[in-house]
């Protein structure tokens, strides 16, 4: 039997957001976000995620078609500043209390890039690292849920991020993050020949998701691939939309656990932990669900929010663990079979194979 891996424990925390209204000043979002840093702070948290489009309500609900209203909404970035929101009313303060702090962020927003003359919208995250002083990795929204243009009817919620942003195009790339966990192994340690005894054992490796990203497996396996031990994902996932059957109770019930299975699932597939934060409760007239959570690397959860407001949710967390499920089921160089999943390349949407004779 292999020796039991060495604990390399990080304490880590969902910062749930309650509604943000639209008549609700960007001020008043930040200092709640603040208070929710320095209570992490006080409980040993080095990592909190903040869920997405944390800073302004879930505008995408509305239909707008005044520029600048859209562009009010949006930070600024470009080749130049690509993480242009630290820099903000909105966002420096949090930036400050951070490194005063010694935390490292998760922060949804949206993000107005501008390159070559030409603007484009994205569904954005960011990393921020403490340590490093700087943002270290940025991940845009790639499954954008819901139309571009309205539908129509009297009572009907409206899901226009296909109107707002573009599909992300980033990929899903991970990222070690420095200052985490103590002892890391750096690339200095280690020579060319211990090369294949050293997974598990550097600087934490993650990943990023945004909302209806979590509900697709092709979007947690290239973490996995790349070794991943902690996904974090934000979200404002709506409770019911009249259009839709069922009542509100039962269309909420059906969101919050479609929600849990797809993160539970991600996560025990790919042998991670994973940290799940909602910004939730009635915002500008939608419902949107908590369950804000900590699932662990065989897929349970072990810790979850209890309200519909701002809370704190924090787990001390054993990235060892990661070790077990990818050397087992999961191990991926002993069990994957490449040569049979083509289709998953090569066909976007679903094709009924042909029908049957009656021959």
């Amino acid at each position: 039997m292999p020796p039991k891996p060495e604990p390399r424990l990080l304490t880590v925390a969902a910062a749930q957001l309650g509604p943000n209204q639209k008549a609700t000043p960007r001020a008043e979002i930040l200092d709640r976000m603040l208070k929710l840093v320095d209570e992490a702070a006080a409980a040993g948290v080095k990592l909190i995620a903040f869920p997405e489009l944390a800073l302004t309500t879930f505008f995408p609900t509305q239909l707008m078609s005044n520029p600048d209203e859209i562009a009010s909404y949006f930070e600024p970035a470009s080749p130049a500043d690509p993480y242009g929101v630290l820099s903000t009313p909105h966002a420096k303060p949090l930036v400050d209390k951070a490194n005063s702090l010694g935390i490292d962020f998760y922060l949804g927003y949206a993000e107005r890039w501008t390159a070559d003359g030409k603007t484009t919208d994205y569904n954005a995250t960011l990393y921020y690292s403490s340590s490093a002083k700087k943002a270290i990795a940025k991940y845009r929204k790639v499954h954008l849920p819901g139309t571009k243009e309205p539908i129509d009817g009297p009572e009907v919620f409206q899901q226009l991020e296909k109107r707002y942003f573009t599909p992300g195009n980033l990929g899903f790339e991970a990222f070690r993050a420095p200052g985490l966990v103590e002892g890391a192994l750096k690339a200095e340690d280690v020579s060319e020949e211990k090369l294949t005894a050293i997974d598990g054992k550097g600087d934490p490796i993650l990943g990023m998701l945004i909302c209806n990203d979590r509900r697709w497996p092709e979007a947690w396996r290239p973490y996995g691939l790349q070794g991943v031990e902690l996904v974090i994902e934000g979200y404002n996932t709506t409770a019911w939309a009249p259009q839709h059957s069922g009542t509100p109770e039962e269309q909420q019930a059906l969101a919050e656990f479609h929600h849990k299975l797809s993160c539970q699932a991600g996560s025990y597939q790919n042998a991670c932990w994973s940290l799940h934060v909602a910004k939730c409760g009635v915002e500008d007239g939608i419902g949107m669900i908590a369950g804000s959570m900590i699932v662990d690397p065989n897929g349970r959860v072990v810790a979850e929010s209890k309200t519909m407001g701002d809370e704190l949710v924090v787990a001390t967390i054993d990235l060892a663990m990661c070790r077990s499920q990818k050397e087992r089921v999961f191990n991926f160089e002993r069990h994957r079979r490449v040569e049979n999943y083509g289709i998953i390349l090569a066909q976007v949407g679903a094709k009924e194979i042909p029908l049957l004779s009656r021959a």
